[in-house]
């Protein structure tokens, strides 16, 4: 809890304290289902072109915050940024997203890595974040920095990119658990300078985003993952006054876990009713979601019972963030996440 309580939504919201209205804010809110977000993706040549514009990551930052009503921005840029600084060959390619083409599968692999000096190789996202937090003054609109959990980083590294089984992810912990562990211990330090320079540069809550830790058992997430998250979480709640939020896909069974590792909330996904989901946490954590996505694309009508029943099993009971249970999906309508915004506010509103 900051030393002066804060007045957004948002903000207080992270700390279960009351607000005026369940505020809301969206995974992916500032990216390609925008017709301004499309306007400036056609003038350059790829994505990572644009995010490393400081300029141009902070215009993209911005566009949802008028246009949808949103009661916090997210930093338009990538979980994989720390990647290519430690000599990775990252490139998106459309119709498949994130390629990496030099996987790290062995000891080998693991020592070629490059140090990373985050100031020297990742300024231009702090730079970002000073720009949005300059045009964000006088507005009670915080910003959120992330990054991508470690494990979700170390899959993307091993894999080569996004994957279904994970089948080497899985080969490199159960067969190389000392490279494996090497890896984990390698990214941790790097995600935790990272993060707090965001908070330096304007940050005023981080979410830690672990996309793929679903396809984990428990056990294994307690052997394997859970000490790393938990160190990078723990170093960002002790050193500083932002909310930590933290989020795994498909990870109901892991959200006791998740809890023990930390974070000020934990984002549940669209998997778990919220109700059970919160009561799996417990009362001393705010919880976010965690409406299904592609709930955008249906009849007004199911969408209207879709958030109703989300801010029915969340009770109105403060530490309620209203979110979808993962990002936005390219093509939905703008006009579908601008009515939920204002569903959510006209019902919530005390």
């Amino acid at each position: 809890m900051p030393v002066t309580e804060p007045t957004s939504r948002f903000l207080r919201a992270c700390f279960r304290l009351p607000t005026d209205a369940t505020p809301v804010w969206f995974m992916r809110q500032a990216g390609r289902y925008m017709p301004e977000y499309q306007a400036i993706r056609r003038q350059h040549k790829s994505i990572l072109e644009m995010i490393i514009r400081p300029d141009i990551a902070a215009e993209i930052t911005l566009q949802p915050v008028d246009v949808l009503g949103v009661d916090a921005a997210i930093l338009f840029a990538d979980i994989l940024l720390p990647l290519p600084p430690m000599g990775l060959q990252l490139e998106f390619i459309a119709g498949r997203g994130p390629v990496i083409h030099n996987p790290v599968r062995t000891q080998e692999d693991l020592a070629h890595l490059g140090q990373v000096d985050v100031q020297a190789d990742l300024g231009h996202v702090f730079e970002a974040i000073r720009l949005v937090r300059a045009e964000l003054q006088g507005r009670d609109i915080p910003l959120i920095g992330f990054a991508g959990a470690p494990f979700t980083l170390a899959s993307y590294m091993i894999e080569g990119g996004p994957s279904r089984n994970f089948v080497e992810t899985k080969k490199l912990m159960y067969g190389q658990p000392e490279t494996w562990h090497a890896l984990m211990q390698r990214l941790t330090p790097i995600l935790i300078d990272y993060l707090l320079a965001q908070v330096d540069a304007g940050a005023q809550a981080i979410q830690l985003f672990d996309s793929w830790v679903g396809i984990l058992h428990p056990v294994d997430y307690r052997r394997f993952v859970q000490p790393y998250s938990q160190s990078i979480l723990r170093s960002l709640m002790s050193q500083t006054d932002v909310p930590v939020i933290h989020f795994g896909v498909g990870a109901t069974t892991l959200l006791p876990d998740m809890k023990a590792a930390g974070g000020h909330v934990i984002g549940l996904d669209w998997r778990v009713p919220l109700d059970q989901g919160w009561a799996m946490l417990g009362d001393d954590v705010a919880v976010q979601g965690n409406l299904d996505p592609t709930a955008l694309f249906a009849p007004r009508s199911e969408l209207t019972r879709q958030v109703e029943d989300v801010l029915t099993r969340a009770g109105g009971r403060p530490g309620h963030i209203f979110n979808l249970g993962h990002g936005i999906l390219q093509h939905t309508p703008v006009e579908n996440v601008r009515a939920v915004v204002d569903m959510v506010h006209e019902w919530t509103t005390s």
